[in-house]
């Protein structure tokens, strides 16, 4: 009976020492979930870093497309558009439009070419004026309506007080005979403006067609059509 007793103790005392150990290992386990714990948390904390980092990059393209749009205002301000007055001044030098009344006229029939007169226009005034070149008009008694124009057109400009302008008027064409006699013609520097009545020296002409060159700076280059 003794020696049956000694292995019952030696089991108990070996039961014993497995439920420490079974202890101590479930005690190592949940100090090593307790540990696993802040790593675990910190994986959260990692992604919002991530997503914190990735803030200023999704809100560069904001900056940029406001900095863009900034310059492209800055830049539509900076640049003013010039006003079609400011342009017309600086091609006339700001002067007005010659007015028929502005000037004074002298016709007188040319030795040459035959069938021909030179209109002299000398600007009477003390301003300085913008001479319309191609619009002049004339018109001889006796024919219906204003002399057609012939030659090239001449170019505005601007006729200082006391100077000249010259144009050459055809009353006849030498191939035509016949006509009407006229003395006279009147100008107008423009269809809109009431022409002046101006006396033909030399004359008087016969007329049988009429055309008138544009204004040009001689006599000679007025009488050349």
């Amino acid at each position: 009976m003794a020696y049956a007793a000694r292995p019952r103790r030696t089991t108990m005392v070996l039961a014993t020492l497995s439920l420490g150990v079974m202890a101590l290992t479930a005690c190592n386990g949940d100090g090593e979930k307790d540990s696993a714990a802040p790593s675990a948390s910190s994986s959260p904390s990692g992604a919002g870093a991530g997503k914190g980092s990735a803030a200023p990059s999704t809100s560069a393209p904001s900056d940029g497309g406001k900095a863009d749009g900034d310059s492209a205002g800055s830049s539509g301000g900076s640049t003013p558009q010039a006003s079609a007055p400011a342009a017309d001044d600086d091609q006339d030098g700001g002067v007005g439009m010659c007015e028929t009344t502005d000037l004074s006229y002298n016709v007188t029939v040319a030795s040459k070419p035959v069938n021909h007169a030179l209109l002299k226009a000398t600007n009477k005034s003390s301003d300085s004026c913008l001479l319309p070149a191609n619009e002049l008009v004339i018109t001889i008694p006796g024919l219906d309506g204003a002399a057609e124009h012939a030659g090239p057109e001449g170019k505005d400009w601007i006729l200082k007080s006391g100077e000249s302008a010259y144009a050459g008027i055809l009353f006849a064409r030498a191939d035509t005979e016949g006509g009407k006699t006229a003395d006279k013609v009147e100008i107008a520097l423009t269809p809109a403006e009431s022409p002046a009545t101006v006396p033909i020296n030399d004359g008087p002409v016969t007329v049988n067609d009429g055309q008138v060159t544009s204004f040009f700076g001689t006599a000679e280059d007025a009488l050349t059509y």
